[in-house]
């Protein structure tokens, strides 16, 4: 360290996005920084270069709206609160539309730089094969999807056999507001009551015979994606993708997730239903409803095309689409209190993809807050939360409660991890979304315009306040 500072050090394990970002927030918080990165001493099967933030997937950021997009919201509100990691995204921009993408080895270097630069930081370049010990005091562990497998076995044990997913089986999640109730209704099977249940917990799709048949025709054309040398096949019985079942044979679904025993459909009540595809609500606030067993390899394209054939999906936007692949992460519901700290190992933190969040910039704000929180703890200052209104509060809000347990399959665990979406984001109060004057009809894709926009609005003048600053949001770090 090259400036002395009255505070002791907080430890960064992990120089990936999430990583980069919690040192960075820490150290401009005027509190040292140890980073420890293990690229440099060992490799991944993933990475190529041993530079902090090295993107491994994709050059894209996604979306750079922050009028009507949630990615670029938090994009804004991360520029707020003097993000490192969308500093040098702003500097190395290529062209991409209306998406924020990089220069991989630009943006990479520029974060790389920044990071040896401050005086407040200290890169060590060791591999960390256990927790952060004890007289380190206050650690953040950012370690990502392939946290490397000693220090992932030390994880499980700190926190029990349950607790750690290494694979990701990920059914696609819906908005609600864009499922044909008229088509659709809601039903338990056999109309059971859970603890917390109504008897009318899942929404159902219906099929009759030959829709089912040429839905099982297309699952076992569609266009999947082939697993990474590095991933392995990790398919098990318990979360078979769909298109695998569909492949054993042709009834298999419906005997299986599609199964349409125990439900009666309420427009309907005479006809049974040959197929019955159901959706359970995924998040508390109701707004997201998962595709039960629906977890699949499908590309994307393919996903979205498959299954707008479901009855009452015919017009379904996603928040998430489906997917199989490799991705360490904790139970974070369970694991983590607020401020993203183990709750069985006070000043210890996590960050990024391991907590239960997809994507390089929901990665990288979950280590901005965790920078930020550690930064207040050292210095004896309150924890600030962000508002659970902005996109940095509604994804904290997922990663440490804002899933939904249920008592179907016992043992399993049901957080999953989330890209930042508007079914995250509390509703609006009620009337203010009002019909502009002169427009006739106000429904459907507008009045979601509209909605979205006003969720960003709000979203970013809640973050100026929590942050003590003016909204200025067309500024960039």
């Amino acid at each position: 360290m090259n400036t002395i500072s009255s505070y002791s050090p907080i430890h960064v394990v992990g120089g990936g996005l999430a990583g980069s970002e919690a040192a960075w927030q820490i150290a401009s918080a005027g509190v040292p920084v140890i980073l420890h990165e293990m690229r440099g001493v060992r490799g991944t099967d993933a990475h190529k270069t041993d530079g902090l933030a090295e993107l491994v997937c994709s050059n894209s950021f996604r979306s750079d709206d922050a009028t009507s997009n949630a990615v670029g919201v938090i994009h804004a509100e991360m520029r707020m609160a003097g993000s490192l990691i969308m500093a040098a995204a702003d500097r190395h921009q290529v062209p991409a539309g209306g998406a924020l993408a990089v220069d991989r080895d630009g943006f990479s270097e520029a974060v790389t730089k920044a990071i040896h630069d401050h005086p407040l930081i200290t890169v060590v370049r060791e591999e960390i094969t256990g927790l952060p010990p004890r007289d380190w005091d206050l650690a953040v562990v950012a370690t990502g999807p392939l946290t490397a497998p000693s220090l992932a076995a030390a994880i499980q044990a700190e926190t029990g056999e349950d607790s750690l997913a290494f694979f990701d089986a990920i059914a696609p999640i819906v908005y609600r507001e864009s499922i044909d109730m008229d088509i659709c209704w809601y039903q338990s099977r056999y109309d059971k009551v859970g603890p917390g249940g109504t008897g009318k917990d899942y929404i159902n799709c219906p099929m009759d015979e030959a829709q089912y048949n040429a839905f099982v025709d297309a699952l076992i054309a569609g266009d999947t994606v082939g697993f990474k040398e590095w991933e392995g096949t990790p398919y098990f019985d318990g979360c078979l993708p769909i298109e695998v079942m569909a492949e054993r044979g042709r009834e298999t679904l419906r005997h299986g997730p599609m199964k349409p025993m125990g439900l009666t459909n309420a427009h309907n009540p005479t006809v049974k239903a040959y197929a019955v595809v159901q959706l359970r609500q995924d998040n508390a606030l109701g707004t997201l409803y998962n595709m039960v067993g629906f977890q699949t390899k499908l590309k994307y394209g393919a996903q979205a095309e498959i299954f707008r054939m479901i009855p009452g999906l015919e017009n379904a936007e996603f928040a998430r689409l489906g997917g199989l692949h490799r991705n360490t992460y904790i139970n974070s519901p369970t694991l983590l209190d607020p401020s993203l700290t183990l709750k069985s190992r006070p000043g210890l933190r996590f960050a990024g993809q391991i907590t239960g969040c997809e994507g390089y910039v929901e990665s990288a704000s979950v280590g901005l807050m965790a920078g930020r929180f550690a930064a207040a703890e050292r210095k004896g200052e309150a924890i600030s939360l962000p508002p659970a209104t902005t996109a940095l509060g509604s994804l904290l809000g997922h990663i440490t409660g804002g899933h939904i347990v249920t008592d179907e399959e016992p043992g399993k665990r049901s957080f999953q991890p989330m890209n930042i979406n508007f079914g995250l984001f509390p509703e609006l109060e009620p009337g203010s979304i009002v019909k502009p004057e002169g427009v006739k009809r106000f429904r459907g894709k507008d009045k979601t315009i509209m909605k979205r926009q006003l969720i960003a609005g709000r979203a970013l003048a809640d973050c100026a306040a929590w942050l003590g600053q003016t909204p200025t949001f067309s500024e960039r770090a």
